[in-house]
């Protein structure tokens, strides 16, 4: 397995459209601790970015030897707001990002039953530029938890589209973390990301699902098990035989710096991934 860090780990749980401090600062301190890859999103560089400012940022992180493990390509898909599925409707200018940037892999995002059609339109023209389609166990999309994306594989049918296991959201999705289920799931696997949360009713901070409706969360330490650990995740990807990318998603806590983020995330996956 590669380990990953989000760029999202710059990023305040309810702010996703910016970073607390320059992708300048953030991909040294994320070489220096040991990562080997940025997950790009909007909040750094996106499909609206000026060709100079996306040349800037793979510059910067090829001096780093830093490599690019997905590309969020927009706002909309990193807040999964109305405008979420645009990427599978024009797919062309996230493919165009991934390829400045050296990255196979792109995310995308669907709503409805009728946008699978369109996710096999658009891995049809990315299997073209060898760039694979990347779609996330999400909250308010057809694939909220490992059954849904098992069921959603089966019916795009393209090589190149395949599944990022999140936790957090198929836990806030009702659905508690099963070995037997994520070992279904990693024949489809392209990425694995982890951010931590408690189920938490009064919190301002909330997802709003298809199954439940809101849920409410809070933000915890990554290495916090009690209701999500990532140990048991990593112990069952090594059983599995997975290779792929694991990419810490966690926000800034409170108070929290940047840094202290970066070196949390380091601390508990290296050891785990090793």
């Amino acid at each position: 397995m590669k380990l990953s860090l989000s760029v999202r780990v710059a990023e305040s749980p309810k702010r996703k459209d910016i970073t607390d401090i320059p992708i300048e600062h953030l991909a040294p301190l994320a070489k220096a601790a040991g990562f080997q890859a940025l997950s790009m999103r909007a909040s750094v560089v996106s499909i609206n970015s000026s060709p100079d400012r996306i040349m800037a940022v793979r510059q910067l992180l090829k001096r780093e030897n830093l490599d690019v493990s997905m590309v969020t390509g927009d706002i909309p898909l990193a807040a999964n707001n109305a405008n979420a599925t645009d990427a599978i409707r024009n797919i062309s200018p996230y493919l165009n990002l991934a390829e400045a940037l050296d990255c196979r892999l792109v995310r995308i995002m669907t709503h409805q039953e009728s946008d699978i059609i369109l996710v096999q339109e658009a891995a049809d023209i990315a299997a073209k530029r060898g760039i694979t389609l990347a779609h996330m166990t999400h909250w308010g999309t057809l694939i909220e938890t490992v059954d849904d994306a098992l069921r959603v594989v089966g019916e795009v049918k393209r090589q190149n589209f395949g599944i990022v296991y999140e936790a957090a959201n198929t836990m806030v999705c009702s659905e508690i973390f099963d070995p037997k289920a994520l070992r279904l799931l990693v024949p489809y696997l392209v990425n694995v990301m982890f951010q931590n949360v408690h189920k938490s009713p009064n919190s301002p901070i909330g997802f709003l699902t298809n199954r439940f409706g809101h849920v409410g969360l809070r933000y915890v330490p990554l290495a916090d098990e009690a209701e999500l650990s990532a140990t048991a995740m990593i112990a069952t990807l090594k059983e599995s035989s997975y290779n792929g990318w694991v990419t810490v998603h966690q926000p800034l806590r409170d108070s929290q710096t940047v840094k202290e983020a970066i070196l949390e995330a380091a601390s508990l996956f290296q050891p785990l991934i090793r």
